[in-house]
């Protein structure tokens, strides 16, 4: 069993920048992909970003390609999303997820649905002002 806890959300203005983080615990945590979904009030939750065990690979969706940066070190179980030029509609709470699996999945429509990851963090909540 792994567990996930996020950090690092805020309230900001538009246009800052906000790292979040996501540590693990549990379980050895090991070879496993993991990625960032965010859900903002009322709407569905949203693939962000995924990040390959090693770091090799990565992959973003559009509206977070250009602005935001997955990262992770292995060595102290954590994987991070830099969010730069943040927007009112990044709104959100921001959520960590993980599957078993060091590659990251070849349809970028498994990448981005929430059913393909096993482990979930509790969520934690960005607002951006305008």
């Amino acid at each position: 069993q792994v567990q996930l806890v996020e950090s690092g959300g805020g309230d900001v203005q538009t246009g800052d920048s906000l790292r979040l983080s996501c540590v693990a615990s549990g379980s050895t945590f090991t070879n496993y992909r993991t990625a960032w979904f965010r859900q903002a009030p009322g709407k569905e939750r949203e693939f962000v970003a995924i990040i390959s065990w090693t770091g090799a690979s990565s992959f973003y969706s559009s509206s977070a390609k250009g602005r935001f940066t997955i990262s992770r070190d292995n060595a102290k179980k954590s994987v991070y999303l830099q969010m730069n030029s943040l927007k009112p509609e990044d709104t959100a709470v921001y959520y960590c997820a993980a599957e078993p699996g060091g590659v990251l999945p070849p349809s970028s429509r498994s990448r981005a649905n929430p059913n393909s990851y096993r482990y979930w963090g509790q969520g934690t909540q960005v607002t951006v002002s305008s």
